[in-house]
């Protein structure tokens, strides 16, 4: 059996656990999120606005202050929020938490996210009401669920290589590419008959381009190798930069994902089956 170095502890689950979770937390998108750069905000602790057609929402202090963030949460409440849209207090969670992507995270995954938020210190910063009225209600929000969520945990394709499972647990749960990348509704879900094809109203009022691999309108003429160097650079296979959302995304998670991951990502992708959509540029629309 081979000793510890002199010097070096052998890591406690708990340290393992917040070690990955300061990997996954960067893979789920959340420094983004719940950080207000803008204004000089603390990491985690909320106020960002989120622009969306049905007005602008302020993601929460997800620092463990036990008044005004999530100190207080159990496992269970942060389990229960995460993937299944409920507060402690049993109120449904507007799906501006991506909840519908997140429901297909591990149980270990997200509490290693918690692990790693619980190790932090706490930000005492009460959370901004959301601007959304006449959206303000929570009450509908149970019944929207009923019709455009479905919670359950990602479920690997026996047909597909390891490299590819993994790639789509990264996009479809953690990473939530989703969530961005897919036309919605006119009650602001996710169009599944379009995955992945792009939309003229992404994020924040962005285009989100078609990300399937397409070859008029995708991506379906670029590399996996290209796709890896997009998400660690910024960089697209033209030179150009991406921008807004998505140099956020970037700069703030993917490019701190392992080479391995970046790959399993684009292995996916580029197995998706490709989808004629063409996402008209902000400056093509009337």
């Amino acid at each position: 059996m081979v000793g510890v170095s002199a010097g070096f502890a052998a890591e406690t689950p708990q340290a393992g656990a917040i070690s990955r979770g300061a990997y996954l937390i960067r893979a789920a998108g959340c420094v983004t999120c719940h950080t207000d750069k803008k204004h000089g905000g603390k990491p985690f602790a909320g106020g960002r606005g989120i622009p969306t057609p049905f007005g602008t929402f302020y993601s929460p202090n997800i620092t463990p202050d036990a008044d005004t963030g999530i100190g207080r949460w159990s496992d269970a409440d942060f389990l229960r929020a995460l993937k299944r849209g409920v507060r402690p207090d049993g109120a449904d969670l507007f799906p501006v938490l991506p909840y519908t992507s997140y429901t297909r995270m591990s149980d270990a995954d997200a509490l290693a996210i918690k692990a790693y938020l619980f190790s932090l210190p706490p930000v005492h910063q009460e959370n901004k009401p959301h601007d959304v009225k006449p959206f303000a209600w929570r009450f509908p929000v149970k019944f929207w669920k009923w019709l455009f969520f479905t919670p359950g945990d990602f479920k690997p394709d026996p047909a597909a290589s390891a490299e590819v499972n993994r790639g789509a647990y990264l996009v479809t749960a953690l990473a939530h590419c989703g969530e961005c990348h897919t036309p919605r509704n006119f009650a602001g879900a996710l169009r599944t008959s379009l995955p992945l094809a792009g939309t003229a109203d992404g994020p924040e009022g962005e285009r989100a381009p078609n990300i399937t691999p397409d070859k008029a309108t995708g991506i379906g003429k670029w590399s996996a190798d290209d796709l890896v160097t997009l998400l660690k650079t910024g960089t697209k296979p033209d030179f150009d930069n991406v921008q807004g959302t998505m140099a956020a995304a970037i700069d703030d998670g993917f490019k701190y994902l392992t080479d391995t991951d970046l790959q399993a990502i684009a292995a996916y992708i580029l197995s998706r089956p490709p989808i004629d959509h063409l996402v008209p540029r902000r400056t093509d629309r009337p």
